[in-house]
């Protein structure tokens, strides 16, 4: 039997626990603006395309190297991961500047668990990609594990930093203050 909203009581329906609880308006109370954009767009949400699709890149040349044991998917792979670890640099450097300047962004625990997670990422491509420089040949089993290992944090970072923009709507330049 479902409930109508009349029949639940005004502090329990949803989205109003949000405006009733101190902590939560204070958190709602910060602008969560962009600091760091271009043209009103901002950086890191426009950087961190490269190393998702470079990590990927990375896992697919690992597999089809493991099905073809062709020696090009291995230069593939060690070009892929070389490419995901300096764009996520990059995209980790923007996206440190926002948490460090922007408090709306800061007060957020997402935030945190998106840049642990992020930054749990950048390790694990800079071993892949460090052990495809000194040993190509220990692609199999080793870097495509971390490559499998690469693709699990990529999706928890992204998952995190999906949330951030969706639920919390950090980065978007339209305020509820204009």
């Amino acid at each position: 039997m479902n409930k109508s909203d009349d029949d639940i009581p005004q502090d329990e329906r949803e989205g109003d626990k949000d405006s009733q609880n101190p902590v939560m308006a204070e958190v709602s109370s910060h602008d969560t603006t962009s600091a760091i954009a271009l043209v009103g767009h901002p950086i890191h949400a426009m950087m961190v395309h490269f190393p998702i699709a470079f990590s990927t890149g990375t896992l697919a040349a690992d597999v089809l190297y493991w099905w073809s044991a062709d020696p090009f998917w291995l230069r593939v792979g060690l070009w892929a991961v070389g490419g995901a670890f300096a764009s996520g640099v990059a995209a980790g450097i923007a996206g440190t500047a926002e948490l460090l300047l922007v408090k709306g962004i800061r007060v957020r625990a997402a935030s945190w668990t998106h840049a642990v997670s992020a930054m749990t990422l950048l390790s694990i491509l800079a071993v892949n990609w460090g052990l495809r420089l000194v040993s190509p040949e220990s692609v199999l089993p080793h870097g495509l594990g971390l490559s499998i290992l690469g693709m699990i944090f990529t999706g928890l970072a992204g998952w995190h930093g999906g949330k951030l923009v969706f639920d919390h709507g950090v980065g978007i330049m339209v305020s509820s203050k204009e």
